[in-house]
This record gives structure tokens, C-alpha cells and sequence, in this order.
């Protein structure tokens, strides 16, 4: 069974940071890239990040956010640092066979971890 659970979210004050996590099962991780999006109440879920050997982000992060992995943990990161509570939102982990990570090439997605930035 195919299985990501992120991990890491929380209440932060603006300014800070926080770190997610997500972890993989079931899957050859390091086939795959791995991504981030983002849904903030009342939007659409977003790109938000994404990792195989390259990494790609979504303009309003780049610079504040970074994605890394382990392939031997089969684990994917995001450190968010700079957090604004634009940046408030449900984030999910994702899965994909596409450098180009979107809603629509998402193999698996994970449960989703709230992010909550105060002003």
C-alpha cells in the first residue's frame, strides 16, 4: 500500500519557521519526484515545491522555502522560513512521475499537515 504522512505543522508566529516532513512507504522513493502543494481556505490547492535530483518552486516561496530529501529515509522535506500567514494552508505531500509536478500528474497524495502563521 502506497502510503506519504507529513508531519511538522503547526501554529508559528509570523516571521518563523517551520520544518515538514514526510514519509513514504510502499513506493521505489527514489523513482519519483516528490512535491509540495499548498490549500488555503476558500482557494485551490498549488504547487508548492518539487524534488527528484532538481528542485523547483512556485514564485512566492522561492528564496524563503526549501525542499531536500533522504532517499535512504525515503522522506521528503520543506523548511519554510520567513512565514507569512499568506502562507497559511493545508500542505500535502505528494508523489509523481512528472519533473514538472502538477494536480493533474499527482500519482499519491498525503493526508495533508495545517499550517497556521499568525500576524
Amino acid at each position: 500500500q502506497v502510503q506519504l504522512v507529513e508531519s511538522g505543522g503547526g501554529l508559528v508566529q509570523a516571521g518563523g519557521s517551520l520544518r515538514l516532513s514526510c514519509a513514504a512507504s510502499g513506493l521505489a522513493f527514489s523513482n519519483y519526484v516528490m512535491g509540495w502543494f499548498r490549500q488555503a481556505p476558500g482557494k485551490e490547492r498549488e504547487f508548492v515545491a518539487a524534488m527528484k535530483r532538481l528542485t523547483s518552486y512556485a514564485g512566492d516561496v522561492k528564496g524563503r522555502f526549501t525542499i531536500s530529501r533522504d532517499n535512504a529515509k525515503n522522506t521528503v522535506f520543506l523548511q519554510m522560513n520567513s512565514l507569512t500567514p499568506e502562507d497559511t494552508a493545508v500542505y500535502y505531500c505528494a508523489a509523481g512521475f512528472s519533473a514538472t509536478l502538477n494536480l493533474m500528474n499527482v500519482y499519491v497524495w498525503g493526508q495533508g499537515t495545517q499550517v497556521t502563521v499568525s500576524a
